[in-house]
Parts: structure tokens; C-alpha cells; sequence
């Protein structure tokens, strides 16, 4: 595989990925529950935020906002190869109130509503990313952005920070969770899907 097919096989693979949920969710009947209702063995694929979920929007406006926000989650593990489908869009940030600017014009221009983890709506201005944690929801995409401030436990998220990979998108880059953290973090959180997860991850070869 030559250089630039590598750096931006990631982002086909979940490009893929939002054809094969929008094919899935189609017609498909509303619950009423969102990605929070979510069980801890199926996941967010079978809740109604994965239908028309499609993160790329909100990346092209982070990258382009020069926000350092990086991808966790089953979007990640999607990017990494993983065959599991997701109906939401984790997100992690160094929580440096340098960045809250930033992160506020992006989610501004994608029109983003925000919530703090209790549920209560704030506004989306760079105060709100003075959080731990905020709640969005795009017309593309929901999910949460995190900080290293959150209770991880033992993990060293800053360092998963920094050591990222980076995939191409065209006319912008999306930074996620290496295949190695992403790994560590199923693991430490636990749940079934998790844990299922992560020995899928284990189990693939390195795609690049």
C-alpha cells in the first residue's frame, strides 16, 4: 500500500461504515432512545442517533478550527478496522482553556447544542469546555467530548494524547485513539461491547 492510500485508508473504512448504519437505519422505526440509552453489549448502533450519524462534518470543522481533539471510542476503533457499527462520537481534548476557543467556533458552525453531563443545556461558548465533560448534538453526529480531568482510573490519557495517529480526509485531518490506548481503554472500562471490542481489535492485523 503506498504512503498517501495509507494515511487515508482509515477514514474509507468510515466512510464505509456511516453507508453500511445508513443502510441498516433506513426506514427503520424511532425508539426514542439515544445514545445514552444505550445497553452495554449491543451499543449505540441500535438507538436512533445512528440513524444518519456520520462524524466526518464535525471533524472537518474541528481540523479546520485548529482545535487538537482527538477520536476515542467505536468511531476509532471503526477507523482502526474494527467490523461493529456505532451511533456516537467520542471525543477527547487536553481540556486546555487555550483550546476552548476553538472548540466552541467549530461546534458553533456546526450548530451544535450542548449539554453538561447532567443533562442541563449551556451555552456553546468557550466557558462550556471549561467542563470535564460536555454533551453535543450535531445534525450529524452526538456523542460526548471528554478531558483528562474526567476520573480515568489508571489510564494515562494525556499520553494517549500525544501519541495519536492522524488519518487523511482530503482537505482535513482526523486525529484518533492508536489501536494500542484504544485497546487499554476497552479494557479498563469493562462492559461487554468493551470487552468484545477489544479482543477484536487485538485479534486484526495491522492495516495501516
Amino acid at each position: 500500500m503506498s504512503e498517501p492510500d495509507r494515511a487515508d485508508a482509515p477514514v474509507r473504512r468510515l466512510r464505509a461504515a456511516v453507508r453500511r448504519l445508513a443502510d441498516q437505519t433506513r426506514g427503520r422505526p424511532r425508539t426514542g432512545l439515544t445514545h445514552h440509552d444505550a445497553d452495554d453489549v449491543t451499543g449505540t448502533a441500535g438507538t436512533d442517533d445512528a440513524a444518519g450519524i456520520d462524524p466526518l462534518p464535525l471533524q472537518r470543522a474541528l481540523d479546520r478550527a485548529g482545535a487538537r481533539v482527538v477520536v476515542i471510542g467505536q468511531v476509532a476503533g471503526i477507523m482502526h478496522g474494527s467490523e461493529e457499527l456505532t451511533g456516537d462520537l467520542d471525543l477527547l481534548w487536553d481540556g486546555d482553556h487555550a483550546q476552548a476557543g476553538l472548540l466552541a467556533a467549530a461546534f458553533n458552525q456546526a450548530s451544535a447544542q450542548l449539554t453538561n453531563d447532567d443533562g442541563t443545556p449551556v451555552p456553546c461558548d468557550p466557558e462550556a469546555f471549561r467542563l470535564l465533560k460536555v454533551l453535543f448534538r450535531t445534525a450529524t453526529a452526538s456523542g460526548d467530548c471528554c478531558t483528562p480531568a474526567l476520573p480515568w482510573g489508571n489510564l494515562p490519557v494525556t499520553d494517549f494524547l500525544g501519541r495519536c495517529d492522524m488519518a487523511s480526509a482530503g482537505d482535513f485531518t482526523i486525529r484518533y485513539l492508536c489501536r494500542r490506548d484504544l485497546i487499554l481503554m476497552r479494557q479498563a472500562t469493562g462492559r461487554a461491547k468493551d470487552l468484545r471490542r477489544a479482543s477484536e481489535l487485538l485479534s486484526l492485523p495491522s492495516l495501516g
